[in-house]
């Protein structure tokens, strides 16, 4: 890739400009170096955002269009981004710190969500309601007007991509917030706007700190919608301060995911779950498989396979690892790795048994060695907090009545998963798990095109599939009076 630029400010109404907070390093994890510095939005630079979209909105720009139209825009986005694959990509692992071939998925996975949504423009329909030979009577979908979106690190590319392309497939324009941490890669966004003709004010994005630009554009009289996937503690703040406003929100705010092996799995083939399941992009994903409820009849054989793959993971910078493979890059930041390392200290004072990783690296970077746990029993710290961070849990049972009580043991509720030969046992096992999403036999199936989000406290509202479209929209009913002939 070319060189990076030292600095990156935010881009409102069409225009790059300087932030009223100052600047912020950013940092590559892999290696502990600063990449870049990036304007840091204020309150008054949240507003004249909100005002760029509103006034977009209002025009009725996106509105009046045929939704062919508007959905061919949506979809050339997304092909912009894979003109760029590369550069994109590069640039993502070095501020994240996820491998290249790990930020060329999420760059792909992007592009994805603006090719389906894109598809998706000219089926969002009405109906007519009969009520008799006096009336007409029927329905629309208008959006919203302003989606305020507000985005996690792990994935700034693909999690953006998620929500902008729906908001926009559905005639809303949007403020973005960008992670500050991970803040560079969103510029493509702004430059995939430009380049595909929407109008000056359509896309903002304003990259600021949760307490001063998420604040303020979450509590914004001017936003019609919010849309954020973080922790649970944000995200209440974020809902309390919509609330005040009686503004919508979707919220996705993590798990503590369980994987239920039962005592047919296929341990060789889950070897493949596991790698990808916790240990991908360092464990820093919301639907990470951060637990493994196992028979007691295959615990120990699991364990071992589970060691066997975390120690063949190549750990170091993801610049430097550019295929695909078992490797892993750094967490995203020395702050989260040392929480991360502190919950796996604390599961051993607790009685969990670390078999393998559980420290820092004495490297360079936010390193944390690729860790499983054994000996963890559900009322463990370890079992109900969310870590994100590379770090297996794997805990017994012996009845399947015992396994899904575990399972549902925790506050969270997001994704879960059932391993078994017997069809009848996953049906039954998914129907009473209490998540928004259930794998069989393979954690993260699915794609764009299947419903995503929890139950309890991972939040409301459902991102991806067809049921993400209903988020950004509201349904008007108009009834009309017929004269009697």
């Amino acid at each position: 890739m070319r060189e990076v630029k030292g600095y990156w400010q935010n881009y409102i109404d069409g225009a790059w400009v300087d932030g009223g907070a100052g600047r912020i390093d950013v940092i590559n994890p892999g290696t502990g170096e600063k990449i870049a510095e990036q304007a840091l939005a204020d309150a008054r630079d949240v507003d004249l955002a909100v005002q760029a979209a509103k006034r977009v909105h209002s025009t009725g720009v996106l509105t009046d269009m045929r939704p062919v139209e508007r959905g061919r825009i949506v979809q050339a986005m997304g092909r912009y981004l894979l003109e760029h694959l590369e550069e994109i990509a590069a640039l993502l692992s070095l501020e994240q710190g996820k491998p290249i071939w790990e930020a060329r998925i999420e760059v792909t996975g992007a592009a994805r969500y603006f090719e389906y949504y894109g598809n998706q423009a000219e089926t969002l329909e009405g109906r007519s309601i009969p009520l008799g030979a006096g009336y007409f009577d029927f329905t629309t979908d208008e959006p919203y007007g302003v989606s305020a979106q507000i985005i996690p690190w792990n994935f700034p590319v693909e999690m953006t991509a998620r929500s902008l392309s729906a908001a926009l497939t559905t005639g809303n324009t949007v403020v973005v917030k960008p992670p500050e941490m991970t803040p560079l890669s969103n510029a493509w966004f702004a430059h995939a706007a430009e380049a595909v003709g929407l109008p000056k004010g359509a896309v903002n994005l304003v990259c600021g700190y949760g307490h001063q630009a998420g604040a303020a554009l979450s509590a914004h009289p001017d936003i019609n919608q919010v849309v954020f996937t973080g922790s649970v503690a944000t995200g209440i703040a974020i809902a309390s301060a919509a609330a005040k406003n009686v503004v919508p929100c979707v919220l996705e705010l993590g798990g503590k995911s369980a994987a239920i092996v039962h005592s047919d799995a296929d341990l060789v083939a889950m070897e493949t779950d596991i790698r990808k399941g916790i240990f991908i992009n360092a464990g820093q994903v919301c639907s990470a498989m951060s637990r493994i409820i196992v028979h007691e009849s295959r615990h120990d054989e699991l364990v071992q396979r589970a060691v066997s793959i975390a120690e063949s993971l190549s750990v170091g910078p993801g610049a430097d690892r550019q295929t695909f493979g078992a490797n892993m890059g750094p967490m995203v930041s020395v702050k989260q790795r040392d929480r991360a390392a502190g919950l796996v200290s604390e599961a051993v004072s607790q009685g969990a048994k670390l078999v393998t990783g559980g420290r820092a690296m004495n490297i360079p970077g936010a390193f944390l060695q690729p860790t499983v746990l054994a000996e963890v029993t559900p009322e463990m710290t370890i079992a109900q907090t969310e870590v994100f961070g590379p770090v297996l849990s794997v805990l017994r049972f012996r009845e399947d009545a015992e396994a899904i009580e575990i399972a549902n043991g925790t506050d969270y509720g997001l994704v879960g998963g059932v391993f078994t030969r017997d069809l009848d046992r996953a049906t039954q096992v998914a129907r009473k798990i209490r998540a928004g999403q259930v794998f069989v036999n393979e954690w993260f199936a699915g794609g764009v095109e299947t419903p995503f989000g929890g139950y309890g406290k991972s939040g409301y509202g459902r991102e991806k599939g067809r049921e993400a479209l209903w988020n950004y929209v509201q349904t008007k009913n108009i009834a009309i009076k017929l004269k009697r002939t």
